[in-house]
């Protein structure tokens, strides 16, 4: 059995438990993330539809009877209405997330997320079809960019069967055609979203990368044109023993150890892979028609180890805020760092080009019930706290998704 690279080789800091730092969830920054005005929208009588974030309104044209709404804000609450798509009705779903198929009870599929002050429609594969027609959309990242692919095809499946045109063995890029729609989604794989370069030791991949943090990856970067969506994510790859480069030049380690070089930790050299990105996106001419999403970070729920040393995950219900900022983390400041960096490119460039937060940092902290955990084709009683089941919350994901985009 073939077991994705990620699972095998994630080795995570010491015991991560990837939680919220010490301070509160709320948004502390009111950035310029979007570059198009939300349409009026006619008032619910008491919960208000105007689906924006805290750091969307100033673009907003809501009118003053309508409460501005953070779509990102809010909490898990009960919800006994079956999924969208089950591991039955899904032909596209992965063994590696079929949690229920390896024997996961089921009571971790039945919440939804609540906003705190609007309702928040359930995913609707007609609108995102109509929406994304004759239209190009790709995730761009590591293995839970590649959950969100995976979530979105089997959402989408309910309406229409997608043919699948490329796959490399890996499953590291996939090119799947809803051809009814005329509608290309695809997943193209990087570690780092600037070039990473294994170490080869005596031969032997030695798990540490070269990260050249200036350096765009061109296996993804060199793919933009014609693309209408982008939807970009980093991190989890961060968190080993890695090497950092800028303009050609070793300027320091995480976790490496050695008393010569600075180390930076991975906060510092996500927050600058971001940057590059970013600013590559921003100035290159192929996306000037690209609406840019940038999925913020989601952390695993590792309790008393990580991958390899006995870590697992057997929560059954999602954390309350107490318990996740109970925990010490790097987490919450992962995200911080990201819409800071978002929020500089955005005001950096022209309007014309389109940049959305979709920051799933907090619904994803609380959802510890959501991973496989023991409940997938294990190797060595190694538990997934880090991937998401299908179904279950990774699917909010494309739900937002479907409200940016139709915005």
């Amino acid at each position: 059995m073939d077991v994705d690279q990620e699972e095998h080789h994630l080795l995570l800091h010491s015991t991560f438990t990837h939680t919220l730092h010490s301070h509160s969830f709320t948004q502390s920054k009111q950035i310029k993330l979007l570059h198009f005005h939300h349409p009026k929208t006619k008032p619910h009588k008491t919960q208000p539809e105007c689906n924006l974030s805290s750091d969307q309104r100033q673009f907003s044209t809501c009118s003053n009877e309508e409460k501005a709404c953070d779509l990102f804000v809010g909490k898990w609450i009960r919800d006994f209405r079956e999924s969208n798509y089950n591991n039955w009705t899904c032909p596209t779903l992965p063994t590696l997330k079929n949690c229920l198929k390896h024997g996961k009870d089921s009571d971790y599929i039945y919440w939804r997320w609540k906003p705190d002050n609007c309702e928040f429609p359930r995913f609707d594969s007609s609108m995102f079809l109509r929406t994304v027609q004759r239209r190009k959309l790709a995730f761009i990242g590591d293995s839970l960019a590649r959950n969100q692919m995976e979530s979105l095809l089997c959402l989408l499946s309910q309406l229409e069967t997608p043919v699948n045109k490329q796959r490399d063995a890996d499953d590291k890029f996939q090119t799947w055609y809803f051809p009814s729609h005329d509608f290309t989604l695809m997943v193209m794989w990087t570690e780092f979203l600037v070039v990473g370069n294994e170490r080869i030791v005596n031969g032997t991949a030695s798990n540490a990368f070269d990260i050249h943090l200036d350096k765009v990856n061109g296996n993804w970067s060199d793919k933009l044109e014609g693309i209408h969506y982008a939807i970009i994510s980093s991190g989890n790859w961060f968190f080993r023993t890695n090497y950092l480069y800028k303009g050609g030049n070793l300027i320091g380690c995480i976790y490496c150890r050695d008393s010569n070089l600075t180390d930076y930790g991975p906060v510092y050299a996500i927050k600058n892979a971001l940057s590059t990105s970013l600013e590559f996106i921003s100035k290159s001419k192929e996306c000037e028609e690209m609406v840019t999403v940038l999925r913020t970070y989601t952390p695993s729920h590792f309790e008393h180890g990580s991958w390899f040393n006995g870590g697992y995950c057997n929560r059954t219900q999602p954390l309350s805020e107490s318990e996740v900022m109970s925990l010490n983390g790097h987490a919450w400041r992962i995200r911080e760092s990201q819409v800071e960096e978002f929020g500089k490119i955005v005001q950096s460039v022209e309007k014309k080009k389109k940049f959305v937060l979709l920051d799933v940092s907090k619904a994803m902290m609380l959802r510890a019930d959501g991973h496989p955990g023991s409940h997938w084709p294990r190797i060595r009683d190694i538990s997934d706290c880090l991937h998401w089941c299908l179904p279950g919350p990774v699917d909010l994901w494309n739900e937002l998704l479907m409200v940016i985009l139709n915005k």
